[in-house]
């Protein structure tokens, strides 16, 4: 059994009105999407998604040729790339999804998960007003949300901290509120300073006064000195990890207790064979693992099968904004787009691989490129 080839294609979808991103200060007026789909010599298809796989085709030959299956030595070629060029796990997502296929079997019931579902919460992506945000909370709970996340980010921390008053109030004791600082990266035009650890302190405890369930990305990716003392300094649960780009970072900061949470999303670092491992080890360290899953439909699923089959995750991030951020966009390359339950549970297909079917006539009528590799 052998790979034949592998294609990327980039699509484009519109967007209007605009997603005015809270970490981006520059609205976003189309959502790109890269696929990138691998064939095996008897016909099969396993897809995809997640970073533009820049600079791929000098390292496709390492790929073709190669069995699907083995997929230890598939995320070490990867692993290396990574070094040297970009983040290329969308081919790995791909690769597991083909051997689903192969085997017959869900990815979930592939990592030796006991479990099929994971309860969602509702993470928003705009900032609003405290009476609108709390309006939108309100209509999350409706939806079946148990757990929200909002975020922080305004001009004033004082503005943050009525919007989360007012969350608080609207929906009660019961339902969870996560708060998300977003002080771990910056994109690239965005030039202003990460908190201190004197400001994440100064928030950490507001937070606890609200009973925030946790608080995520309080400092600098790479603070481990500081996320460790916040850690110990406050009741609230330390959430991070999205933007960490090793493995070995992950467990630098499991050695040096900085989180609570774990956030690595199996789409832009260490793929599913290699945050397997993370999310057990997390799980033995009586820590949550439960991935970041700001994209598209593809690394949701891909994120949910993964979380499901380690098993900790309290609730897993579902980005639900609307109408800035509707399902209905984010799962464009879809023929379905992903749900929850009337409980608030997602839960994974039992079909082989990801379990997801694509949308070819609206793939179709958002290309922008594509390349066939062989």
């Amino acid at each position: 059994m052998k790979i034949t080839r592998i294609e990327i294609a980039h699509h484009r979808l519109p967007l209007d009105p605009p997603f005015p991103a809270s970490w981006d200060p520059q609205p976003r007026r189309a959502f790109g999407v890269t696929l990138v789909r691998v064939f095996d010599d008897e016909g099969r298809m396993g897809v995809g998604s997640g970073d533009a796989m820049h600079g791929f085709q000098e390292y496709a030959h390492l790929f073709l040729g190669q069995d699907p299956r083995h997929l230890e030595r598939h995320a070490a070629v990867l692993d290396n790339i990574n070094f040297h060029a970009a983040r290329c796990w969308p081919l790995e997502i791909a690769l597991w999804d083909l051997v689903g296929q192969i085997e017959e079997k869900a990815l979930w019931r592939m990592l030796g998960g006991a479990s099929d579902r994971v309860a969602a919460y509702a993470s928003f992506g705009v900032h609003r007003t405290p009476a609108e945000t709390a309006e939108m909370a309100l209509r999350a709970v409706a939806q079946g949300f148990k757990a929200l996340k909002v975020r922080f980010g305004r001009a004033h921390i004082e503005e943050d901290f009525a919007v989360l008053a007012a969350v608080r109030q609207a929906v009660g004791d019961e339902i969870a509120i996560m708060v998300d600082c977003n002080q771990g990266w910056r994109m690239p035009w965005d030039t202003r300073a990460p908190w201190t650890y004197a400001q994440a302190l100064e928030v950490a405890q507001e937070l606890a006064r609200w009973n925030v369930y946790w608080m995520e990305e309080p400092l600098h990716r790479g603070d481990y000195a500081g996320m460790a003392r916040l850690r110990g300094a406050t009741r609230v649960r330390i959430a991070g990890g999205e933007g960490t780009r090793e493995m070995h970072e992950f467990y630098t900061l499991l050695e040096r207790e900085c989180l609570d949470v774990y956030q690595p999303d199996v789409v832009w670092t260490g793929g599913m064979t290699q945050l397997a491992r993370l999310g057990a080890t997390v799980k033995a360290a009586n820590l949550f693992f439960t991935p970041h899953t700001w994209g598209n439909g593809l690394g949701l699923m891909a994120n949910l099968h993964l979380a499901a089959a380690v098993g900790t995750a309290p609730f897993l991030e579902f980005p639900w904004d609307p109408p800035f951020w509707t399902t209905s966009r984010r799962d464009f390359p879809l023929t379905q787009t992903i749900e929850i339950d009337a409980e608030g549970w997602l839960t994974c297909p039992d079909a082989p691989g990801l379990g997801l079917v694509l949308d070819e006539e609206r793939l179709a009528a958002t290309l922008v490129s594509a390349i066939t590799l062989t």
